[in-house]
């Protein structure tokens, strides 16, 4: 299952890639893009209805596509979720770490049942998936591509007046430097470890929020001028994926339309 040759310096033929939160908005987005360069696509999410209804589509386009249904908050689940992912592709080339949650409150009045399930999703989740796959896959294959899609609010606070979320911000400020740490260790392995920080995405996760603050407040300070659209983080997770980026590793590329730099 190695990689094809071929003038393209984004193709992923013979590759293998596995989306966590994959059938809909960003991941759906980024399962589609990797899809269409010749990947092999296994997506997972909670439900199988959107599941199904995911894979229909990305067969639809032509791309090779399975589902694995798993909730990537329980270890169980994950440890189901990487043995499958492993039994039907022979190996994961490919891993994005794209299923996360939030909850909204003051930081003051922020519940600890709330902090910690936005911890297990977001980062606990995250290391242990990330761990079985590289283990018995990447590291004894000496090549993998690990992408991690954070946020602009693990790099910065949020105005309040637009989001109170703490448990959010911090998790994804710890994914981002999970990041690091990764890139740091199996550098040597051939893993490649980077990280996507999108900035706001219309979503089931941000639509009530776009509702309630309102279009023109949300991109007031994004220098382009909107919010992210369907097909905004094709280039970036093509560029992370490819092996053309092989000496990228360790990295935070904000998508944000470079409200992060205002």
């Amino acid at each position: 299952m190695s990689a094809n040759t071929n003038t393209s310096p984004f193709d992923l033929s013979g590759r293998t890639a596995l989306v966590t939160g994959g059938s809909r908005n960003l991941g759906l987005q980024m399962a589609k893009a990797l899809g269409k360069q010749g990947a092999r696509i296994v997506i997972s999410a909670r439900k199988i209805e959107e599941l199904e209804a995911a894979t229909a589509e990305l067969t639809g386009m032509g791309i090779e596509a399975n589902w694995i249904a798993a909730d990537s908050s329980k270890e169980s689940d994950i440890t189901k979720l990487s043995e499958e992912a492993l039994k039907l592709a022979g190996r994961v080339d490919i891993l994005i770490n794209n299923a996360g949650n939030t909850w909204g409150a003051p930081a003051e009045d922020y519940p600890t049942d709330g902090w910690d399930r936005v911890f297990n999703l977001n980062v606990r989740g995250q290391f242990i998936l990330t761990r079985n796959i590289a283990k018995q896959s990447m590291i004894p294959a000496r090549y993998g591509r690990v992408i991690n899609i954070a946020s602009v609010g693990g790099l910065q606070g949020t105005m309040p007046d637009v989001m109170r979320a703490i448990a959010y911000n911090s998790s994804k400020g710890a994914l981002i430097n999970f990041t690091r740490a990764l890139a740091a260790e199996w550098g040597h392995y051939g893993i490649t470890v980077n990280a996507l920080a999108p900035g706001f995405f219309p979503s089931n996760l941000t639509n009530g929020l776009i509702d309630a603050v309102g279009n023109e407040r949300m991109t007031a300070n994004v220098p382009v001028g909107r919010l992210g659209g369907d097909e905004d983080l094709i280039g970036p997770v093509l560029m992370f994926a490819a092996e053309s980026s092989r000496y990228v590793t360790g990295q935070v590329l904000a998508v944000d339309g470079g409200a992060s730099i205002v």
